[in-house]
């Protein structure tokens, strides 16, 4: 495909359908639904862990064709408690994810996620890849040890004053262990404490993921409704490696083989860099594979965009047509 062909959003829609579902004693989880209710379904799976669901999110997909599931993963969003780390595990948003598909009486969704909603649809799609029609992935990122290195230390190669202001709060002797000093911090239940330190880290993520600066994506993720989920359930899933055992996602990727898939990835990705996409596509090469030459992070970049609603518009119209 031409990724310079421009592909814009569609016109920003309502949900025809919202509630929230209760998951334990702690938590809640916020759902929603638009688009056509007798169309072809898709779940999103937003990113971080933590960064919560946004209206803007609807508009990847064709009203007339999709019916559009959204919601916010635990901790996140408008889920409640925002930014609760008790019984946040990844294989209990599988479960979410399972609780929800029930609820909504869906026996078989495509899978949409980018950044750590690209980890997610993959351990999703591994633990249940009967539940999944194919999966449209951006940003990958696999959560190994070396990609979470690269966002606390090495992002400093390519993006050395954000990194300075990302760990200007730490004393020098707490920033050779940076997600230590910050998890301690998030954690903390002064909000005099841990909200700077939410900020600090949503700027961090924001400057770093685009290709060209763009305030308004640094000012989103700032913001206190996504810091705060965004900031804490990242350093939480770090901290725990992401609650999976080493590897696991690629090591179960033959389970997805036969489902279709592709994966949507900037050239310059600086936040998850290209090198994991790389490695998903040599273990999965029957996923379609896709590079956006002019491209950082975001999906708002507009060659990803682009290649995610023109992906959206034909290959997956004819698959489930």
């Amino acid at each position: 495909m031409n990724v310079h062909s421009h592909h814009p959003l569609y016109p920003k829609i309502q949900p025809y359908q919202q509630g929230f579902l209760s998951l334990d004693s702690t938590h809640t989880m916020y759902w929603e639904e638009s688009g056509n209710p007798d169309g072809v379904p898709v779940v999103f799976l937003h990113g971080g862990p933590g960064a919560g669901s946004s209206p803007a999110h609807r508009r990847f997909f064709d009203p007339s064709y999709y019916r559009i599931v959204i919601y916010d993963q635990r901790g996140s969003g408008h889920s409640t408690p925002l930014g609760e780390t008790k019984n946040n595990t990844t294989p209990l948003l599988i479960n979410d994810l399972e609780l929800l598909r029930n609820h909504l009486k869906i026996d078989r969704w495509l899978v949409f996620g980018g950044s750590w909603g690209s980890t997610l649809a993959l351990a999703y799609g591994e633990t249940h890849p009967e539940h999944c029609l194919g999966f449209i992935l951006r940003g990958i990122f696999l959560c190994r040890k070396t990609e979470i290195d690269w966002f606390l230390y090495g992002l400093r190669t390519i993006f050395p004053e954000a990194w300075q202001q990302f760990v200007a709060p730490l004393p020098e002797s707490e920033r050779s262990d940076i997600l230590a000093a910050y998890y301690q911090r998030l954690l903390h239940p002064d909000p005099a404490i841990h909200m700077p330190m939410a900020r600090n880290w949503g700027i961090y993520e924001g400057s770093c993921s685009t290709l060209l600066p763009n305030p308004s994506v640094v000012d989103y993720f700032a913001s206190d409704a996504v810091a705060l989920g965004l900031a804490r359930m990242e350093a939480h899933y770090f901290t725990h490696n992401i609650f999976l055992p080493d590897n696991a996602l690629l090591s179960n990727i033959h389970k997805l083989h036969n489902i279709p898939a592709t994966i949507v990835q900037g050239r310059y990705d600086a936040v998850c860099p290209i090198v994991s996409a790389d490695d998903l596509h040599q273990a999965w090469p029957q996923a379609e594979y896709i590079v956006i030459n002019d491209a950082g992070h975001s999906v708002w970049e507009p060659g990803i965009q682009s290649a995610l609603i023109h992906t959206m518009n034909t290959k997956f119209k004819q698959i489930t047509s």
